[in-house]
């Protein structure tokens, strides 16, 4: 059964309050980062938007936090992706250990420079 959900607020109230205070410092973070951001849901998952288009979405599952940053991110980052499992556009942090949210914002900041310089079509 899928839960049904529009809001990252209620995506965040479904899981376990420790789970709760991790997604809610990376929304704050992203927030903070990208203050002309969109929140929504796409894809089932909380996402923000800059200039109509995808910016970042991010998930909670059993044992990581997922975030899509898209390919050209994670390709960015690759050195410093290495130590965590990561694939085209995506990558898994752990919830064993601390979330990394330095590498979080300067993730978020590309981004923000990717599509603040694509062209409009």
């Amino acid at each position: 059964m899928k839960l049904h959900y529009e809001t990252i607020d209620e995506y965040i109230k479904l899981f376990p309050e420790n789970i709760q205070i991790i997604l809610e410092k990376i929304r704050q973070s992203i927030k903070k980062d990208a203050p002309e951001a969109v929140e929504t849901i796409s894809y089932g998952m909380p996402t923000f938007k800059l200039k109509g288009k995808n910016l970042i979405h991010f998930a909670a599952w059993k044992n990581h936090i997922g975030l899509y940053p898209t390919p050209s991110a994670t390709l960015a980052f690759q050195k410093e992706l290495s130590s965590y499992h990561a694939a085209k556009g995506s990558v898994q942090f752990p919830l064993d250990k601390p979330f990394p949210f330095d590498l979080l914002k300067k993730i978020v900041m590309f981004r923000v420079q990717e599509n603040i310089n694509r062209k409009t079509k």
